[in-house]
């Protein structure tokens, strides 16, 4: 019997949902950091690499860096996220 596609929910629809949800969280911190009473949405850490790793390999020079930067606002849409997953 053939699966019906249409409610089924999936991995990627959850991938998708929260990255949307950690891009939303973030900006939503970025624009309340100067609001008083919602400082605390942008409390958070960052942490990788501070400069970037140089590799010269004589034709192709490749550079790599990676900084995250996790906030309060961030996870919060992270949960939104995954609790807007379950209703669907």
């Amino acid at each position: 019997m053939a699966k019906s596609s249409v409610g089924s929910k999936n991995a990627w629809t959850l991938a998708l949902l929260v990255l949307a949800g950690i891009v939303l969280g973030s900006f939503i911190a970025q624009v309340t950091q100067d609001v008083s009473f919602l400082k605390w949405l942008n409390f958070g850490q960052s942490f990788g690499l501070k400069s970037p790793v140089v590799l010269d390999v004589g034709i192709i020079v490749l550079t790599f860096g990676l900084t995250i930067k996790i906030t309060l606002g961030s996870l919060i849409g992270i949960l939104i996220a995954i609790i807007v997953y379950k209703i669907l």
